[in-house]
């Protein structure tokens, strides 16, 4: 019996949770991140467990770890300078895209700049017919000019992604072969290899971000990797996928794209696991760090799944938790234009330096510093003690910011706070409006370091039921991380008419799919216990430009039951759109496979009932609603089941602060979590 040890690592905090094999208990810590020498946090954080807790690195037998490097990257646009190889007259694959107003929901939206901009796309000769066939092969002499120029432009990787390169890859390859011998120092990303999926613009995308992200993240799996060895962990690392699974990290190093939403996915597993466990039907996930703001839907303790999720401005086509992610979080940083118009992000002051609050030199005003501003936070330490609030340095930020606006510091700091709030607001109706949900019967379940922080905020603007705060919210995806399951998805473009003719063949390829699905289970990942295999395939009406993913059962395949299969689309059409055509043709595109192996789960101790009424640590004076206001501090450690409390109020722990506004009310349920609800007027 040993320790499994779940790791979150975001832009200015990395979190831990330890599980102990001999009664299921958790652990938990948090320390601060350090971007500028990835994997020393690690070492920090098992230091002090193994002090703390006896923790010993040679008893860990399981470690998995989330990390929000790559979204950060991408939100940021941080990543690597690429070029892309496109096929002979497909250069502007990037440029034109959708030819969608971005967001739809928004008049004033404008399309978002490629990654990659139009200069450093370069021409190739060849061309795969839409069979899979070469009609024309790859051309070497238009490769070593796409080279040249590249090198021109000082690109550090290349991405190619020919048209109909689903079908069969061979020119792709063809062309990572000859890059091969002439730029061996240059990475080169294969559309085909990293997600083979039909149409060009979203393959091309999606191999795009993979590349845009891949050196960053190999460096730091590379120092990860490195920390731990010399720690003398014995167990193999694993990595959060987007998918809410987890992988090796020599999969992840090939395909960091799965791992894009890797930090956010941790989040909202461990948020699903809670809202199951404590009989919450209908949850918002509010996962809110440093650096963004990411929010999931889940029902009756479930995530929901899907493709096409949004990262910063751009959309990722690969199997992931369906999440919007949002560039604010508590480090993002607060400026003035040159119109003399408040903005918020998306930069992040991150860990270092971080909130000028925190005291490490930071000068910028953030999120984090408009609370510390208005005296909300900074009455206990933050991160398990790393952090002390200085609120003088939160207030000299937010001053340079309020003389060329003409207001006092309280105005500027809480203006801070609406348009955080405003930007939060457009992100996430667009959610709701996509999933068709009222939020008038929805609760945010908030956490990340700064999700308790801003999640009342935001759900009275939304007019939501209310919030839940976990017992270690600060720590939550942490614990995702340590639950999640061995999940992996594979998929096969096919893209025939659903009929009798394609039994044979279907069979044959689910067949080979789940053949793959074993193999990287028990070969490459070493799992042993009991596994669990999902099909599905990607299905329209002949006509239809876009398909809907309907699970299939085993048994329709090994009897070549396609009737069933055309039912099963004609009734997810009807629950989707109100309506179907059982006359029609239906297509099949993509099949698709997911495999899953479980891993232990914790045990969610109940809390001490209350033996009387909730008692305050003390008062405050913060500014809250425009008016000085006496808020009363709760520790949350003094908190039992049954306690009841009204806002404003602020409740402290040691990984994060929890404020409640007026006309609030808080009660704690059985399991520790606060139930804030709106106090009808």
């Amino acid at each position: 019996m040993g320790f499994r040890v779940g790791v979150d690592i975001g832009g200015s905090f990395t979190d831990f949770a330890v599980l102990d094999e001999k009664d299921n208990s958790v652990r938990t810590l948090k320390v601060l991140s350090r971007p500028d020498k990835p994997g020393a946090e690690v070492t920090q954080g098992l230091s002090i467990l193994t002090r703390r807790d006896g923790v010993a690195p040679a008893d860990i037998s399981y470690f998995t770890h989330g990390t929000t490097v790559g979204i950060n990257a991408v939100i940021q646009r941080t990543g690597v300078k690429l070029a892309l190889l496109a096929t002979r007259g497909f250069e502007d694959v990037l440029e034109v895209g959708r030819l969608k107003i971005t967001p739809i929901h928004n008049l004033y939206g404008r399309r978002p700049e490629p990654l990659i901009p139009r200069d450093r796309v370069y021409s190739i000769d060849e061309r795969m017919d839409r069979d899979g066939q070469v009609q024309l092969a790859v051309g070497v002499d238009s490769v070593g000019t796409a080279l040249a120029q590249a090198r021109d432009h000082g690109c550090d990787a290349i991405v190619v992604a020919f048209l109909h390169s689903y079908r069969n890859g061979a020119n792709e390859r063809a062309v990572k072969a000859l890059l091969a011998d002439w730029a061996p120092d240059l990475p080169v990303f294969c559309s085909s290899e990293i997600w083979p999926i039909i149409r060009e613009y979203e393959r091309t995308l999606t191999a795009v971000i993979s590349g845009y992200v891949q050196p960053r993240v190999d460096h730091y799996l590379t120092s990860f990797e490195s920390a731990l060895a010399q720690m003398g962990v014995p167990a193999a690392p694993r990595i959060t996928k987007s998918n809410g699974g987890v992988m090796g990290v020599a999969q992840a190093r090939a395909e960091c794209v799965q791992m894009i939403l890797s930090g956010t996915a941790s989040g909202v597993i461990g948020a699903s696991y809670v809202a199951a466990r404590c009989g919450m039907p209908r949850v918002l996930s509010l996962d809110i760090g440093g650096t963004s703001a990411d929010v999931a839907v889940i029902l009756e303790g479930q995530p929901q799944y899907g493709t096409g999720e949004v990262v910063g401005e751009f959309q990722i086509h690969i199997p992931s938790v369906s999440v919007t992610s949002i560039g604010q979080g508590g480090g993002s940083i607060a400026w003035v234009d040159h119109h003399g118009v408040l903005k918020v992000g998306p930069d992040s002051a991150g860990s270092s330096p971080g909130p000028a609050c925190y005291g490490r030199g930071g000068q910028n005003a953030t999120i984090t510093d408009a609370y510390a501003a208005v005296g909300l936070i900074g009455h206990g330490e933050l991160g398990y003690n790393s952090i002390h609030v200085d609120r003088d340095k939160a207030t000299a930020a937010i001053a340079r910011l309020a003389e060329p606006l003409g207001m006092t510091v309280f105005e500027t700091a809480e203006n801070i706070m609406r348009v955080a709030n405003s930007e939060m607001y457009a992100d996430v109706s667009a959610l709701l409006s996509r999933f068709g949900i009222d939020p008038r019967e929805y609760q945010f379940l908030a956490f990340g370091g700064a999700g308790p922080m801003m999640a009342c905020y935001l759900a009275r603007e939304l007019n939501m039921q209310g919030v839940v705060v976990p017992p270690t919210p600060g720590v939550l995806s942490a614990l995702g991380g340590l639950i999640a399951d061995l999940k992996n998805d594979f998929i096969r473009t096919v893209y025939r008419d659903l009929d009798a003719s394609v039994a044979p063949m279907l069979g044959e390829a689910f067949a080979e799919l789940e053949q793959r699905a074993l193999h990287w289970l028990r070969s490459d990942q070493g799992f042993t216990g009991e596994h669990s295999l999902v099909l599905s395939a990607d299905l329209r009406y002949l006509g239809q430009s876009f398909e809907i993913e309907t699970h299939l059962e085993a048994d329709w395949i090994a009897r070549g039951d396609m009737r069933a299969l055309a039912e099963a689309f004609h009734r997810e059409h009807e629950r989707l759109f109100g309506h179907s055509d059982t006359s029609a043709t239906v297509q099949l595109i993509n099949l698709r496979l997911v495999i899953a192996g479980a891993t232990p789960k914790p045990v969610l101790r109940e809390l001490p009932a209350a033996d009387g009424p909730a008692q305050p640590a003390g008062l405050i004076e913060a500014y809250v609603d425009g008016a000085m206001r006496s808020v009363p501090v709760y520790h949350r450690v003094a908190l039992r089941a049954g306690q009841c409390f009204d806002g404003p109020a602020v409740v402290i722990q040691d990984d994060c602060t929890t404020c409640v506004l007026p006309a609030m009310a808080v009660t704690v349920d059985r399991w520790g979590n606060l139930i804030i609800s709106f106090v009808p007027s």
